[in-house]
């Protein structure tokens, strides 16, 4: 079953026998799949037109998949990035996911692993521009987020965060007092259920702590409810200034 017909999708790839397996296994999700085998021309594509989702591998030709994932976050913070790695990069998959990727696949993957991230990363995206009408701002203490405007403020201090980070945020505050399993949060925010990824979403929860609270050890929002997974913060005490 298709998405949607009119479903543009980027592959920046390099290796030629991948990329046409994705474009072939892509059809069922869209027509319109655009590979381009070099950094610098896929980041040229991808800046000077209209996608719904960039499949991007970190070792190019040209211009580095890292170097066109920082670039398209400066250009466009909500377009789903699926970077490709291989599994002897772990250090470049942590810093993709930190300049703003919203997931990754490593090499060799399964092409039933890959269909599925795929749909999920787009399902995510196609969510989170429909804005609940009741729901315009939460406020928690001194936190509040502008779901419109897909933007976060800690009293005057507005949040730099990424697409991926700003949806684990809502998801949390709209769920306050709630504890969420780590698979819980892979399956609700990005899309799927996959055991072995649990890191992915103690990475994030790191980052996202270290831009959030006063003091990422101990912090006053995101919580650690420890043996099970985490939570918002309903009962807000906050930490004495040190």
């Amino acid at each position: 079953m298709r998405l949607a017909m009119t479903k543009r999708i980027l592959i920046i790839e390099d290796d030629l026998d991948i990329a046409a397996l994705m474009e072939l296994h892509l059809q069922d999700i869209t027509e319109h799949v655009v590979h381009i085998p070099r950094g610098d021309d896929g980041l040229e594509q991808a800046l000077n037109n209209t996608w719904d989702m960039v499949i991007l591998d970190l070792r190019l030709p040209g211009i580095s998949g890292l170097d066109i994932c920082k670039r398209l976050r400066e250009f466009d913070a909500r377009i789903p990035i699926l970077m490709v790695t291989a599994k002897t990069t772990e250090l470049d998959r942590v810093l993709g996911l930190e300049i703003g990727a919203d997931d990754y696949i490593t090499k060799p993957f399964s092409v039933v692993e890959f269909v599925a991230r795929v749909r999920a990363l787009m399902r995510r995206s196609s969510a989170m521009t429909q804005v609940i009408p009741d729901e315009e701002s939460i406020h928690i203490h001194n936190l509040s987020i502008n779901v419109s405007e897909r933007e976060a403020r800690v009293a005057d201090k507005t949040l730099d965060l990424t697409p991926k980070e700003f949806e684990l945020l809502l998801h949390f505050a709209r769920h306050p007092g709630k504890v969420f399993k780590r698979t819980e949060l892979l399956d609700k925010v990005w899309g799927y259920g996959h055991e072995g990824y649990e890191h992915t979403v103690n990475s994030h929860i790191n980052r996202l702590r270290a831009k959030l609270e006063q003091d990422p050890v101990k912090p006053d929002y995101i919580t650690t409810v420890w043996g099970v997974g985490y939570k918002m913060t309903s009962d807000f005490e906050p930490a004495l200034a040190g």
